[in-house]
């Protein structure tokens, strides 16, 4: 069987774009394929910077043919009804249909419709254009005549024609050969904005410009290898990865990894070559954390730590070069160590200047009162000037200094529920944002608390306060480390609801895969910092006391209503849901403990824990068994309408087997309660499932659908009060099995 192999060449594709393109290439080519009825046995996708390559094995040589039968109108339809037939059909007289009888709706028509199959390389040539020419680059571009001006564009060129191709970066040629893996393959000539698809292609850059003509996939690897072209993009990092790890070792180093970047280089060179580079070790006053970013962000490169260990790094760089240079790298690292240094020196720059007095202390005291700050302390300074500039937040929701007012407020709320220390929480707050105003962050915004953290201590600040500034954004995910103390947690935590609440007030609450604050991310924070830390915090109490609501007067005519923050309500326990499951918790007992009222998310979890113990045991089995009988039963006369009492009367029960269960659940549901109120919910569920003896004897000895109409509702009150018993624990009927 034949395959197929794709190279589409262009100039150099952004590294972060490479990977998934070659996966939508895939996709696209493989999905059009099939569609159009060919079949293959495996395909996949390689990448450089230069090139997207796709490689499809064992690919039907011809589609089958196809034979389907339409059926039509009756043949005493209206004309009109049969004309449709037969256009839907393609056939041109009603003599080319068959009539086909059926016993018991007449003869009616039937249109046999048979395509022939087609020639893999007539499907290929097809699909391809229209894959190209719509392919999903997050940006693309026009280039040449097509990216012209209107007026200054060449005659016959208006844009909108074959010229007008939209890619990523130009395209400079495609290959396209089919053929089987043993005999001549050939060309599948499909052109797209002047280009022809062929068998030519071309390696590195610099080292092997010329052509290269291709016959098959395995021929096309070697000659790319001979070309200095390593096609497998997860080969090149494996290359980058080990070869800077030994080129560190070999200097007395350890390479400090990042993943995010590997992958970013690796799609930056098609022929890795690693070297290093060094700069003056007086830059390395500088928090580790600057040096690496400025590093990483601005020059690609990896930094190195000494193989004593610590946090400490050292001054040499690993660089990942696209040449194999003739003096083996000595101007490629010169080159780069200039540009590092330079960078390394704006940044000690930023890192000195935030240290000291900002140049307009007098313009800032009614935020140092406002803020209760201390005027000689520089991130006091950062603070009062990021709220004397009235930095907005949100259009709708104020200024981060009235963010900053809102979540001090609410940590002081909070801070009676976690224990945390009143007066450090309320000085966290106030210094959380401050190093936004901070230079190293305005270069390095994804430094944001980390920075105010340092800073902090650097200005005496109490280590738990300097925690909480860094910890307030934490967690950032559902792998990210949890505030380290209550400090940090309390502000943590008021940051998060502050959030939340301001953009469900305003409306703009996620939308299905569109979350553009992160408010998923914010509630998951919220949910692993109460479950984690094992916090009791009823959320609608809170929010309802912290009045968030008077903190947004005026902005933007935002009320916070009971609505609203039910809805957030439920919006939090859609994000518990998801850390339940992930925790291995079933779908069925969480949705049986959680009510649209529970805003105590820990004992949701203590009760879903106890459920998932319980429910697995021989008492649990028994619970389960008998009052699901009891409660599908009672449901089912509800439906219906039939009256039931509104309590049990015991001058009603009149057989042996309904007094005994009515006993039952009276002394039941005492110690159920009594239980849930010590918030011991395994002894809770075990007073339950004493009740299985009864409920089986009662349905043995009793008809609850007695003809007396008042013993009849007696005794389906009898099943209501096992329902509302067993409801203090968990709703039964939710339960699969």
């Amino acid at each position: 069987m034949p395959d197929l192999l794709l190279e589409l060449r262009s100039e150099e594709i952004p590294a972060r774009m490479q990977r998934k393109a070659a996966g939508d290439l895939k996709k696209l080519v493989t999905d059009a394929l099939v569609e159009a009825g060919l079949t293959y046995e495996g395909a996949r996708e390689y990448w450089t910077p230069r090139r997207l390559t796709l490689d499809i094995r064992g690919l039907t040589a011809r589609s089958a043919d196809q034979r389907e039968e339409r059926k039509g109108p009756r043949t005493d339809a209206p004309e009109g009804a049969i004309a449709g037939f037969l256009r839907g059909a393609g056939l041109s007289s009603i003599s080319e249909a068959q009539v086909v009888n059926d016993p018991k709706k007449g003869d009616f028509y039937v249109a046999v419709i048979s395509r022939p199959g087609r020639p893999a390389e007539e499907i290929i040539a097809e699909v391809m254009p229209g894959i190209i020419r719509n392919f999903p680059w997050p940006k693309s571009m026009r280039w040449g005549a097509a990216s012209m001006p209107k007026g200054a564009r060449f005659a016959g060129i208006d844009g909108k024609g074959p010229e007008s191709l939209r890619w990523v970066r130009p395209l400079q040629s495609i290959v396209c050969v089919f053929g089987p893996e043993h005999e001549e393959t050939q060309v599948i000539p499909f052109e797209i904005n002047g280009l022809t698809a062929g068998n030519i292609t071309y390696g590195h850059r610099f080292h092997a410009p010329d052509a290269i003509t291709v016959r098959r996939f395995d021929d096309y690897v070697t000659s790319l290898e001979k070309a200095k072209v390593m096609l497998d993009a997860d080969r090149r990092k494996d290359v980058i990865l080990h070869d800077a790890r030994d080129l560190a070792f070999a200097n007395g180093l350890d390479l400090v990894e990042d993943e995010g970047l590997l992958e970013e280089v690796s799609g930056l060179v098609e022929w890795p070559h690693v070297l290093m580079g060094e700069f003056e070790e007086d830059y390395l006053e500088i928090p580790s954390e600057i040096i690496r970013l400025t590093i990483k962000t601005n020059q690609k490169c990896f930094v190195t730590r000494p193989q004593a260990g610590g946090e400490g790094l050292s001054n040499r760089f690993i660089l990942i070069s696209n040449i194999e240079a003739k003096d083996g790298g000595k101007e490629i690292m010169h080159g780069n160590g200039k540009v590092v240094r330079a960078r390394l020196s704006d940044a000690k720059h930023f890192w000195t200047r935030d240290q000291g007095d900002m140049p307009d202390l007098d313009t800032l005291e009614e935020s140092f009162k406002k803020f209760d700050l201390h005027k000689e302390k520089p991130l006091d300074q950062r603070m009062a000037k990021l709220d004397a500039l009235n930095v907005t937040f949100h259009a709708k929701l104020g200024t981060q200094g009235e963010r900053v007012a809102r979540i001090r407020a609410l940590a002081q709320e909070l801070a009676r529920v976690t224990g945390a220390d009143p007066a450090l929480v309320d000085r966290a707050a106030v210094l959380a944002k401050a190093d936004l105003r901070t230079e190293a962050v305005g270069e390095f915004p994804e430094l944001q608390g980390l920075m105010g953290r340092k800073y902090a201590l650097l200005q005496g600040e109490d280590a738990s306060v300097a925690a909480a500034i860094e910890d307030h954004w934490k967690p950032n995910g559902p792998s990210d480390r949890l505030p380290e103390d209550k400090v940090g947690l309390t502000v943590a935590l008021a940051d998060k609801l502050d959030t939340l609440v301001g953009f469900w007030a305003i409306d703009e609450k996620p939308t299905g895969s569109k979350d553009p604050y992160a408010l998923r991310r914010a509630a998951l924070g919220v949910v692993r910092i109460l479950l984690e830390r094992k916090v009791r915090l009823p959320l609608y109490k809170t929010l309802v006391a912290a009045n968030i609501d008077a903190a947004l007067i005026g902005k933007s005519d935002i009320a916070i209503n009971n609505e609203i923050l039910f809805d957030l309500l439920s919006f939090f326990h859609d994000r518990l849901k998801v850390y339940l499951r992930d925790q291995g918790a079933r779908h069925d007992l969480i949705d049986a403990v959680l009510t649209p009222d529970s805003d105590d998310l820990l004992m949701v979890a203590r009760r879903v824990e106890a459920l998932t113990a319980f429910i697995t045991s021989e008492d649990g089995k028994n619970l389960l068994a008998g009052t699901k009988r009891a409660v599908q039963l009672l449901a089912a006369e509800e439906k219906k309408g039939t009256v039931v009492a509104d309590g049990v009367s015991e001058e009603l029960l009149r057989l042996d087997a309904e007094k005994a269960l009515w006993a039952a659940i009276v002394v039941a549901s005492k110690e159920a309660a009594e239980a849930v109120a010590r918030e011991d919910f395994r002894s809770a569920m075990e007073a339950l499932s004493k009740l299985r003896a009864p409920v089986d004897k009662f349905f043995e000895d009793v008809l609850v659908n007695d003809e007396d109409a008042a013993i009849r509702a007696n005794r389906l009150a009898l099943l209501k009060a096992i329902r509302e018993a067993t409801a203090t624990v968990a709703d039964f009927s939710k339960i699969s099995g």
